[in-house]
């Protein structure tokens, strides 16, 4: 009788769980409907593909989606065709929105690099050598270091000197971004400098060869460098530097009046002894040196 009740308690027991889990299973997928009714969307324009910066946007390169209406983000557009034809001031992602904040402003309607030049700087394009290296791992938005070679006649002896730092690249080649994943070689790069940068760059363009040196987008920090020459690169491994063995060698002097220097001072040699010799009416002197 105790184990008819036992495993009558146990049916029941699972006769309700099994009862209640239908009735969750039912009225969940109404409640998910329920809450998905409720939230309301509005839908954001962004970017079809990847865009540069200096694009004139156009309505084929635009796409809208679904944003929640409490989580729009600030600054955004609903209708695409309110962007037609403005600049991007900086680069776009694929499904990324596009703001205000990155667009020039509604006057400008040429893109390229005028458009997105910042106030008071220029825009100069100097020539580099055509080669795969660093040259053509630089893009539009990257930062460099110039350097500038000047070779024997230019000045004294030949020098290498870094003479602009942190420089932002505006485009390479004819292009405001970089087509293509694989490095190409280019021998054209627009920076964006100073005025005064700019006579540096023309100078050094005009007067040297000039080298790029790519920089790590977290890397601000500006170096001063004395420049290198022949002489200090000859000696970059060598046993000692120039500047070491002078102040080695100036270590070493001592006063003229020390006990040391008259012992390292160089002897004087004893005059040589003059004997003549007659040979008939032959008059001749033969000199012979003496030892110390």
């Amino acid at each position: 009788m105790g184990k008819r009740k036992s495993f009558m308690l146990l049916g029941v027991a699972v006769a309700i769980a099994l009862v209640t889990s239908f009735l969750i299973y039912r009225m969940l997928p109404k409640q998910t409907n329920a809450n998905a009714a409720t939230v309301q969307t509005q839908p954001v324009a962004v970017a079809l593909t990847d865009l540069g910066w200096g694009k004139v946007l156009a309505k084929e390169e635009m796409k809208t989606l679904p944003y929640p209406k409490d989580y729009v983000p600030p600054g955004s557009f609903s209708d695409p065709n309110e962007l037609v034809g403005r600049v991007l001031l900086y680069p776009v992602k694929a499904s990324e929105p596009i703001f205000e904040s990155r667009l020039a402003p509604r006057t400008i309607k040429t893109g390229g690099v005028a458009a997105v030049i910042s106030a008071k700087k220029r825009a100069v394009a100097v020539k580099v050598d055509k080669i795969i290296g660093v040259a053509g791992f630089i893009s539009a938005g990257n930062r460099v270091d110039v350097l500038v070679t000047l070779a024997s006649g230019k000045i004294s002896a030949p020098v290498t000197k870094t003479v602009l730092e942190n420089v932002l690249v505006l485009a390479v080649g004819p292009d405001l971004e970089k087509k293509g994943k694989e490095p190409s070689p280019t021998d054209v790069i627009t920076l964006e400098v100073t005025p005064e940068e700019a006579e540096k760059l023309a100078l050094a363009a005009t007067e040297g060869k000039l080298q790029m040196a790519l920089r790590n987008y977290n890397d601000s920090e500006d170096v001063v460098t004395k420049g290198i020459t022949v002489p200090t690169l000859l000696a970059s491994y060598g046993s000692e530097s120039p500047q070491r063995t002078a102040q080695t060698t100036a270590t070493k002097k001592v006063p003229s009046g020390s006990a040391s220097a008259k012992a390292s001072a160089p002897r004087e040699r004893p005059a040589p002894t003059v004997v003549e010799m007659v040979k008939g009416t032959k008059v001749t002197e033969v000199k012979f040196e003496r030892s110390e």
